[in-house]
């Protein structure tokens, strides 16, 4: 599933390629087609990511509501010759522009493909979690969520209605940079610890945005300052423990580790990340 940063870049290409433009909305796959019609020849006001959700404006108080889920893609191709004819199961198509100038976007296998008042957007935004990529996002809101829990820390983070765009990478990553046990209970988590991981998600899914690629080494661990090969993998970007499992770690060598935390891998070092031991319980 894409994560938030993912989003935030989507939703910040269809604003540069359709936003003050008048849009053709349609539904090739026809599962749209009816809401679709409701926003056809309107001016796209914009669009904007809370989390792993795209909200794209049009006029009349409406958002074309978009989530990816494991299997969807919205790809966005501006300024082409020519929109060829739809291809495969399209459920929405936005396009604008003349021959020659024209640009199309095509969404296809989202979980979630659905029109909503402004209401209706406002009650889907209330359930999710602080986003670390949004200015207006209060990360003590999270904080209040983690302090009182007694589930790990590594399943808080995937909580999206706790924290909202983090997905399997950056939770494993800033684990790691932090030096955390996925399995510590969230409410034996310090204050400073919760605002140090904030901080840095901040800064990691804003360079994940400016490159579409996921990068968590610091300077020090990357294969120039190695000496060792670079990562080869479909997620692309350069990582301590996701999808490492068996492998070195970078900065201790110990072997990274994998297991399954509520229905997805999660990878670590025991380490670099050793096992938590309350004082209390000793």
């Amino acid at each position: 599933m894409p994560e938030g940063h993912t989003l935030h870049r989507l939703a910040g290409e269809l604003s540069a390629t359709f936003a003050g433009r008048v849009v053709r909305v349609t539904s090739p796959q026809g599962r749209f087609a009816e809401s679709a019609a409701l926003v056809d020849g309107s001016v796209l006001a914009g669009a904007e990511a809370w989390g792993k959700h795209v909200f794209i404006a049009f006029p009349e108080d409406r958002f074309v509501h978009v989530h990816l889920g494991l299997y969807g893609t919205f790809l966005v191709h501006p300024a082409v010759q020519e929109v060829p004819a739809p291809v495969g199961q399209v459920r929405m198509r936005l396009g604008a522009g003349a021959p020659g100038a024209a640009s199309y976007a095509d969404l296809r296998g989202a979980t979630t493909c659905a029109l909503l008042t402004g209401a209706e957007r406002a009650d889907v935004v209330a359930r999710q979690g602080p986003d670390p990529l949004r200015a207006d996002a209060d990360p003590d809101l999270a904080w209040e969520r983690i302090r009182r829990s007694r589930s790990p820390i590594g399943g808080l983070l995937m909580d999206q209605s706790v924290l909202a765009g983090v997905g399997n990478v950056y939770r494993a990553e800033v684990l790691f940079r932090h030096r955390l046990d996925p399995m510590r209970p969230g409410r034996t988590l310090r204050a400073s610890q919760w605002r140090a991981m904030w901080e840095d998600l901040v800064v990691l899914m804003a360079e994940g945005v400016r490159t579409g690629r996921i990068d968590t080494v610091r300077p020090e661990h990357t294969p120039e300052a190695m000496g060792r090969p670079p990562r080869r993998d479909d997620h692309g970007g350069e990582v301590y423990v996701y999808r490492r499992h068996q492998q070195p770690c970078h900065v201790c060598g110990a072997t990274v580790r994998t297991a399954e935390l509520q229905g997805r891998n999660l990878f670590w070092c025991p380490r670099c990340q050793p096992r938590f031991r309350s004082r209390a319980a000793s």
